[in-house]
């Protein structure tokens, strides 16, 4: 299975460097040198990326890759989603943080215990982060903060929510 560690917003400069978006705690093991990505952009194939290089600039990190020559292949990577194979990702220390693919596929259900769906996946605003619950169907999206989102049991396969009035209307 894979995560994104980082999204591709644009090439930088003319040799081939990528302007990434980092979605990933941990850019410095993410995006360290050797590491090899998938980069994915809707309806392409997938192409294998092995970072060469990579520097913070500003909030976002320049990544310079063997596989890219040049600013147009670089440019021809916009919007590409960078993918980390979820076997190489390092426990998580704290329990209130989780992986995106450790909650898609849980049961959703009310405090009351009733049934409200099922996380489709984790979607990322600038904002914060949502839960996308598929309810008979339809997407719901719930704010992911404690507030309304008490309880979350990976191993026990749910997430509990105690939404506000209207949210789910």
């Amino acid at each position: 299975m894979e995560v994104a560690v980082g999204r591709i917003a644009k090439a930088h400069g003319i040799s081939g460097e990528l302007a990434v978006d980092v979605r990933t705690d941990s850019p410095e093991l993410r995006f360290a040198v050797g590491t090899v990505l998938t980069a994915k952009r809707r309806g392409q194939s997938a192409r294998s990326l092995t970072v060469a290089a990579s520097r913070s600039h500003g909030a976002r990190l320049l990544v310079r890759c063997e596989e890219v020559a040049g600013r147009d292949d670089a440019e021809s990577l916009r919007g590409a989603l960078l993918l980390a194979d979820t076997d190489d990702l390092p426990p998580t220390e704290d329990p209130d943080e989780f992986y995106d693919h450790e909650l898609s596929g849980l049961a959703a259900e009310f405090v009351d215990g009733t049934p409200a769906g099922t996380v489709r996946e984790v979607v990322h605003v600038p904002s914060g982060e949502l839960l996308a619950l598929d309810v008979d169907g339809r997407d719901v999206l719930v704010p992911f903060v404690k507030e309304i989102v008490p309880t979350v049991d990976v191993a026990a396969g749910r997430v509990v929510i105690d939404p506000p009035d209207g949210l789910f209307d």
